[in-house]
């Protein structure tokens, strides 16, 4: 049995842990309120920017004036890997960036042996594992989680049109982790480039069925003009949407993890004190013999 010396530098090891997880727990919980607003103000903002597109999406089936929309074989993939700067947040990060290695591994798996697949990393907990995998990663951005604003994240989104515009990838795919509450994360890979505004009926979304009621829209000034203006500006939103879904995922993963972390730590101090009692209440009754038995010795 441990003697009393060393459990009560463990009790207070522990002690001193649980207010640390509590403290972060409270800390990330403070957080996610702010980015689950923000998250939660950006979404209808983006389904309707989608639900616009899709309502015109029988007009621009044969459409080739919009570069974004342009579909291509795809020679060159980049995939743009959403993850954190910071850990104790539980399977987050490993979560997020198996998903993108099954991706890169089973949806490109040609692309990959010709070494033509890219990533675009987005926090820097993801750059050690996929460097040691001998990935190519061709940016990575650390910086964006710091200073959080839609004109920060379109930039990058502008960086990354850029290189579909002028034909360097012919496909752009996202991994990150939806934000769904405190406790849930999905795992979500979606493609971002080319943009499918045309749905085809077996792939429908029964979610989306309402953008097949808009029909005969009347453009003003020109369709090609409004087009050319919501499409950029929709790949923007939804760039910016992604970020913030994972950066809300961040921090619910995080309290969730710092949560747990506070219960486990009581209970081991429970189990602690419990120890630390009966080493307590052993060595009291050991004492009381050894007095005892000097007490008959002196008798005898």
């Amino acid at each position: 049995m441990s003697n009393l010396k060393e459990i009560r530098n463990r009790i207070a090891s522990v002690n001193s842990t649980q207010q640390i997880t509590s403290a972060m727990k409270m800390v990330s919980a403070s957080k996610l309120k702010k980015a689950q607003d923000a998250i939660l103000r950006l979404r209808p903002y983006d389904e309707k920017l989608f639900e616009i597109i899709f309502a015109i999406s029988d007009s621009l089936k044969n459409d080739k004036t919009n570069i974004y929309s342009l579909e291509r074989p795809a020679e060159r993939v980049l995939i743009v890997l959403l993850a954190s700067n910071r850990g104790l947040c539980g399977a987050f990060n490993t979560n997020v960036i198996r998903k993108a290695i099954q991706l890169t591994c089973e949806k490109y798996s040609s692309q990959l042996q010709r070494n033509n697949v890219d990533f675009y990393i987005l926090g820097k907990r993801a750059e050690d594992m996929l460097k040691r995998r001998n990935f190519n990663i061709v940016k990575t951005r650390h910086d964006v989680f710091n200073q959080l604003s839609f004109e920060n994240v379109a930039a990058i989104a502008e960086e990354i049109m850029s290189k579909f515009a002028n034909g360097y990838y012919d496909r752009v795919d996202i991994v990150y982790n939806q934000f769904k509450n405190a406790g849930v994360q999905v795992l979500t890979d979606e493609q971002y480039l080319p943009l499918k505004i045309v749905i085809e009926k077996e792939e429908a979304d029964p979610d989306k069925a309402k953008y097949e009621t808009y029909v005969d829209f009347i453009f003003e000034p020109s369709k090609n003009l409004i087009i050319n203006e919501v499409i950029p500006k929709l790949l923007r939103v939804h760039f910016y949407k992604a970020v913030l879904d994972s950066h809300a995922s961040e921090h619910g993963a995080r309290m969730t993890s710092m949560h747990k972390a506070t219960d486990n730590a009581g209970e081991l101090l429970k189990e602690l004190s419990l120890e630390y009692n009966k080493a307590r209440q052993a060595a009291i009754t050991k004492e009381i013999l050894e007095i005892v038995g000097g007490a008959e010795a002196l008798k005898s």
